[in-house]
C-alpha cells in the first residue's frame, strides 16, 4: 500500500469573480524512500501541489489518500492532526520563527516528548547533526540564509515525519550552500518520502529517484530515474484517548506560552505594562469606590460582638442588675453588662486630641466606646493597656499614627464629654472599614456611661446655694458648667471659692448646697402600662465639698481652644456614677449577656425567649428606613457606575493595545500551524502568554496595596480591600484577558495557513 496517493486531484481558486485552475487531474502515488523532484515553469502549479499534499490548502476534486485512508472529509482539526503525524515542510523563505533561538525552533517540533531533559537532549543532537552547535542560542533573526535552512531541516527532522516537503529550499542560497543543503536533505530522508519543488533540476539530479514535471496544472511527465531506497513502513502514533490528548495539548500549550513570552522580551514588557495598568486601575477604582459595597452590608440592630445577646423584659419594665446577673448564671454567660447602650451608639462621641498649639492642630476622632474586656491586641501596641477609671486605650486606623506617635505616645490626653482621659496606649490597624474605638476599664466604661446619660441623654439642672452661717442672705447660682474630675476624692465637689464667695478673708462660714435634678422616663406597670416622666433630685451639702482644686479639663468638643472658666463646678467621677446609677436603676430596661460565640448566643436567646424575655443576638439585622435605603442605593449605584465605566475604558484600552502584540505573532502562529501544531495548543499558548503577563501585575498590585494601607498618609483615602475582593479583581482580570485574547485569536485564525504565511495576501 502506497504511503501517499493522489487520485484525480483538482484545485480551483475563485477571486473577485474570476476562476483559476491551480492543478487538475493529478494522479500520483508515492512510497517511502523516494526522493522526488518536481519541476515546471513559474505558475504551473508546483507549489499548489505541495500545499494540497501538506493539507495547508484544500482540494475541490478527486481524493487524497494517506496510507489508504481518505482525507476528503477532513476538517481543520483533522488536517492539523494529519500535518502533525505525516508532514514536515521546508519553505523557500525558511519560515523560521525569528524571535526563537535555534534551540527553541527545534524544540518546537519536539513537544510530543514530555520529559524536558529528553527533549533538550534530542534537540541538541539534531542541531549538531546539521552543523549548528555553535549557534544554539542565536535567534533566527541573526542567522544567515544557509543557517536558517539548516535550522528548518533540523526542525523537520525533529518531527520525524514520514513525508518531507521542500518548496524551493535552495532558491535564496548560493550554489555552494545549495549543494550542502541538498546533500543534507538526502542524508536525513533515506527512510522518508522527500518531495522537492525546484526550478533548478541540475542541483538535485544526482540525488533524485524520480522526476515529475508539471505543466499548466497537470502532470506532464513522471519519470523514475533510479530505484528508491528500500524503507520499511513505519507506524505512526496510534490515536490517543481524548483525556490523554487533552492533557498533551494543555502541557504543550503551557510550554509554547512560556517560550513565546520569553522570545520577545520588549513585547512582553509592553504586555506586562498593559496588565499592570489594567490591574492597578481596577484595584484603585475599586478601593476609591469601595463604599459602593456598603449597600450589601448587613444592617445590624446592635453593635455586633461575637457571642453578645441583648435582653430585656417583655412587659417593658426595668431590668435590674441582680436579675441580669441571675440570667448570666442561669444561661451560662461568660460575662454581662447592665448599662450597655454605649456599645450601640456607634460614633457616639467625637473625641478631640490636642496635636499642636492651634485649633487646626487638633485631631477629631469619631469613636465607638467599648470595654477592654475580651480585647487583646498582643504585644504589638504602643504604650500599655488601661488600668484606672481615667485611662483609655485607643484602637485607631494607621492614618492617626503621625499625630499620636509610632513608637512612643506623642499625646497623653483625649477629651470627651467634659472630661479629660489619659491615653495609656494605642493599637493601629490597617483595615479602615473598622470603626475607631476608645477602650476603657470596667470602671472607666461606667464613668463614660454616666457622662453620656447625665449630660447627653437627660434633661438636668444644677444650682449652688451659699448661705452664711451667721444668718446672712443666701446666694443661689445656676450651674451651667458642671464637670467630672478624676482628681477629686470619691464623693467630693469643688467650687471656686473666690468666684462663688463662700468664704472670705475674714473667715466667714457658709453652708453650701448643690441641688442636682434630672428628668428621665420609666415604665411602671402599676400605672396602666404607659411611660411617665420622673424627676430625680438630690442634694449635696458641706461635707461633700473640698477646697482641693482639681485639674481643669482642656475644654469640650464644642470649643477646645477656650479654657474652662472659674465658675465651673467639679464633681468626682464616683459621685457622677452614683447620680447616674440612681437614674439608670429606675429607667434602664435592657442589658447584654456575653457567650463564647454567636452559635452559643443564638441557643441562649431561644431559651431566654421561652422563659418570657425578649432576647436578640447582636448579629440580628433589620430593614432600614425606605427613604434612607433609596438614598444610600442611589449613592452606591453612582459609585458602581463610575467603577463600571472605568472597567470598560480599561478593557477597551487593553484590547486595543494587546491586539498589536498578538499581530506580531501572526506569522509565527501560521508557521506553527504549518508544522501541524494544533490551533488548540496555539490558543492555550497565547492564553498562557497573556496570563504570564499578569504575574508582575498581581505582584505590583499587592505591593501597592501594602504600601497604601500601611502608609499613614494614604490609608485614609483608599478603602481597605479584603482577600475575597483581591480574588475578584484577579478573576475579573483573568476573564477580561481571556476574553480579549479569544476574540483576537479567533480573528487571526479565520485565515487559512497559506494566506497567513503570505502575510494576508490574496491567494
Amino acid at each position: 500500500m502506497a504511503l501517499l496517493t493522489l487520485q484525480d486531484i483538482g484545485k480551483i481558486y475563485v477571486s473577485e469573480g474570476n476562476v483559476a485552475v491551480g492543478i487538475r487531474g493529478v494522479n500520483l502515488s508515492f512510497e517511502r524512500g523516494e526522493f522526488v523532484a518536481v519541476t515546471g515553469k513559474s505558475g504551473s502549479g508546483k507549489s499548489t501541489l505541495l500545499n494540497v499534499i501538506s493539507g495547508m490548502d484544500s482540494y475541490e476534486e478527486g481524493e487524497l489518500l494517506i496510507e489508504g485512508q481518505s482525507t476528503s472529509h477532513y476538517l481543520q482539526p483533522e488536517w492539523e492532526d494529519y500535518r502533525q503525524k505525516y508532514i514536515s515542510f521546508i519553505f523557500q523563505d525558511y519560515n523560521i520563527i525569528e524571535s526563537f533561538t535555534v534551540l527553541q525552533n527545534v524544540e518546537l517540533a519536539l513537544m510530543h516528548i514530555e520529559d524536558e531533559k529528553e527533549r533538550r537532549a534530542r534537540a541538541m543532537e539534531l542541531i549538531q547533526r546539521v552543523g549548528l552547535s555553535s549557534h544554539v542560542k542565536h535567534k533566527g533573526s541573526r542567522l544567515s540564509g544557509g543557517q536558517k535552512q539548516r535550522t528548518v531541516i533540523a526542525r523537520a527532522l525533529a518531527k520525524d515525519s514520514p513525508i518531507i516537503l521542500a518548496d524551493e529550499p535552495t532558491g535564496n542560497l548560493d550554489s555552494a550552500t545549495s549543494r550542502e543543503i541538498i546533500e543534507l536533505l538526502r542524508e536525513v530522508s533515506r527512510d522518508k518520502l522527500l518531495i522537492v519543488v525546484t526550478h533548478n533540476f541540475e542541483q538535485v539530479e544526482e540525488y533524485a529517484t524520480r522526476h515529475i514535471r508539471i505543466f499548466d496544472g497537470a502532470v506532464e511527465s513522471d519519470h523514475v530515474m533510479r530505484p528508491a531506497a528500500q524503507a520499511p513502513a513505519r507506524r505512526t502514533d496510534s490515536d490517543q484517548s481524548a483525556v490523554a490528548k487533552k492533557k498533551r495539548e494543555i502541557r504543550n500549550g503551557f510550554t509554547l506560552g512560556r517560550t513565546v513570552f520569553t522570545a520577545k522580551p520588549r513585547l512582553s514588557v509592553f504586555l506586562c505594562f498593559l496588565m499592570i495598568v489594567g490591574m492597578l486601575g481596577i484595584f484603585l477604582v475599586t478601593s476609591l469606590c469601595g463604599e459602593a459595597a456598603d449597600m450589601f452590608k448587613p444592617n445590624y440592630m446592635f453593635h455586633h460582638i461575637d457571642g453578645r445577646v441583648v435582653v430585656t423584659t417583655r412587659n417593658g419594665s426595668t431590668l435590674g442588675d441582680e436579675e441580669l446577673r441571675a440570667l448570666a448564671d442561669t444561661y451560662g454567660a461568660e460575662s454581662y453588662l447592665h448599662y450597655d447602650a454605649l456599645l450601640d451608639m456607634g460614633y457616639y462621641s467625637y473625641a478631640t486630641i490636642p496635636a499642636g498649639n492651634s485649633m487646626d492642630d487638633y485631631v477629631h476622632i469619631g469613636l465607638g466606646l467599648e470595654r477592654t474586656y475580651g480585647q487583646d491586641f498582643g504585644d504589638d501596641i504602643v504604650g500599655r493597656y488601661p488600668t484606672a477609671a481615667n485611662e483609655v486605650f485607643l484602637y485607631l486606623p494607621i492614618s492617626y499614627q503621625p499625630q499620636l506617635g509610632k513608637d512612643t505616645l506623642l499625646v497623653d490626653q483625649i477629651s470627651m464629654d467634659r472630661a479629660d482621659w489619659t491615653i495609656t496606649g494605642v493599637k493601629y490597624y490597617y483595615d479602615n472599614n473598622l470603626r475607631p474605638q476608645c477602650l476603657f476599664t470596667e470602671d472607666g466604661f461606667r464613668t463614660a456611661t454616666a457622662l453620656f446619660y447625665i449630660f447627653n441623654n437627660a434633661s438636668w439642672q444644677a444650682t449652688l446655694s451659699v448661705t452664711p452661717k451667721n444668718g446672712g442672705e443666701a446666694r443661689i447660682e445656676s450651674i451651667s458648667s458642671l464637670y467630672p474630675s478624676f482628681s477629686l476624692e470619691d464623693g467630693k465637689i469643688y467650687a471656686d471659692a473666690e468666684y462663688y464667695g463662700w468664704y472670705d478673708k475674714m473667715g466667714t462660714q457658709y453652708d453650701l448646697c448643690l441641688d442636682f435634678s434630672a428628668v428621665y422616663y420609666r415604665y411602671d406597670y402599676n400605672y396602666g402600662g404607659g411611660s411617665k416622666s420622673i424627676t430625680f433630685q438630690t442634694q449635696f451639702t458641706n461635707e461633700h465639698f473640698t477646697k482641693t482644686q482639681p485639674a481643669k479639663p482642656s475644654g469640650n468638643n464644642m470649643d477646645m481652644m477656650y479654657p474652662v472658666s472659674d465658675q465651673a463646678v467639679y464633681i468626682s467621677d464616683e459621685l457622677l456614677c452614683d447620680i447616674a446609677e440612681e437614674v439608670l436603676a429606675n429607667s434602664y430596661k435592657q442589658g447584654s449577656l456575653f457567650f463564647a460565640n454567636d452559635q452559643a448566643a443564638h441557643r441562649a436567646a431561644e431559651r431566654l425567649q421561652e422563659a418570657g424575655y425578649i432576647a436578640v443576638p447582636s448579629d440580628t439585622t433589620y430593614s432600614p428606613d425606605p427613604m434612607e435605603t433609596v438614598l444610600d442605593m442611589i449613592a452606591c449605584l453612582f459609585m458602581a457606575l463610575v467603577w463600571l465605566l472605568v472597567i470598560v475604558f480599561l478593557a477597551f484600552f487593553i484590547n486595543l493595545c494587546s491586539a498589536r502584540t498578538l499581530n506580531a505573532f501572526k506569522g509565527d502562529m501560521a508557521i506553527m500551524r504549518s508544522m501541524g501544531i494544533s490551533v488548540k495548543v496555539i490558543r492555550i499558548g497565547m492564553y498562557v502568554r497573556m496570563l504570564l503577563a499578569l504575574i508582575p501585575a498581581v505582584a505590583l498590585m499587592i505591593t501597592v496595596a501594602i504600601l497604601l494601607f500601611t502608609s499613614p498618609v494614604c490609608n485614609k483615602f483608599f478603602t481597605y480591600l479584603y482577600a475575597w475582593q483581591y480574588a475578584l479583581i484577579l478573576v475579573g482580570m483573568v476573564l477580561l484577558t481571556v476574553r480579549i485574547t479569544h476574540k483576537q485569536i479567533h480573528r487571526l485564525f479565520r485565515e487559512s495557513v497559506k494566506k497567513a504565511l503570505k502575510g494576508g495576501a490574496a491567494e
